[in-house]
């Protein structure tokens, strides 16, 4: 069992959402079209896929997690989309598969072989193509009152070296750079989107299950005992239960 496995049924409910605006700014920055074709790498329960799916022809998804990809065709049945979705890593997929004018990648880098990938990127973009790094997540300038004692609740009850993959992959995120160097592409442009929702405080308490840091899996018998800690945490912040959140959504376009 993968990872992610233990999260796959929250996820995408649970996670910092991608506004539609965000899918519709993208789309048009690039000039996305009907004759578009997109590739999304650790597709997940396939939001990305599925937000820029209007926006583009033809659409693939890939994860090595199966119970994500039955998330992600449980979501494209409910939002009648097609999207294929293929069992694998990035690394490792047939040469057979093609070229994309776009590839999508959340936040997932990290999980990633750099070598490797960067091999399989310089085939699967099209020549005047483009890979397009994804993220949505709290705004950290202190809108979001809760957020630095919910992440240090967070990290207080995640075993170490699980927490310590999670910042290096948030570094890997920031420093996009660093991993395309060497390389054919380089980032050449950032689009961000900035939305407030509100999220119930049961909600925002479950969200630390979606983390693979801090997965059922990885919490073990100690699940209850984080989310009351977690939940403690947000009640002073909450009105009737609600919570009002920031968040920002952003798309690095990387390009040769």
């Amino acid at each position: 069992m993968g990872r992610f496995a233990s999260t796959a049924s929250t996820y995408e409910h649970l996670r910092p959402p991608y506004p539609r605006e965000f899918f519709r700014t993208v789309a048009h920055k690039l000039g996305l079209t009907r004759e578009s074709s997109l590739i999304d790498l650790g597709t997940g329960p396939g939001l990305l896929a599925l937000g820029f799916g209007p926006y583009v022809g033809r659409v693939v998804g890939v994860d090595p997690e199966p119970a994500m990809l039955e998330a992600a065709r449980l979501a494209a049945s409910r939002a009648g989309r097609h999207v294929t979705l293929i069992e694998g890593k990035a690394e490792t997929l047939s040469p057979e598969i093609g070229a994309f004018d776009i590839v999508t990648i959340g936040r997932a880098l990290h999980w990633m072989d750099r070598d490797a990938t960067l091999a399989r990127l310089d085939e699967l973009v099209a020549c005047d193509g483009a890979i397009v790094i994804c993220a949505s997540f709290s705004v950290t300038d202190g809108r979001n009152p809760w957020l630095d004692g919910y992440n240090e609740i967070r990290r207080r009850w995640s075993p170490e070296k699980l927490w310590e993959e999670a910042g290096k992959g948030s570094r890997t995120h920031r420093d996009l750079p660093a991993f395309f160097r060497g390389s054919a592409f380089a980032p050449t442009g950032l689009v961000a989107v900035e939305t407030s929702h509100a999220v119930s405080t049961q909600d925002l308490t479950e969200r630390v299950l979606t983390y693979s840091s801090s997965s059922p899996e990885a919490l073990g018998d100690n699940v209850e005992a984080a989310l009351r800690d977690i939940g403690g945490h947000l009640v002073p912040f909450s009105r009737d239960g609600m919570i009002t959140e920031t968040i920002v959504s952003t798309a690095e376009i990387v390009k040769r």
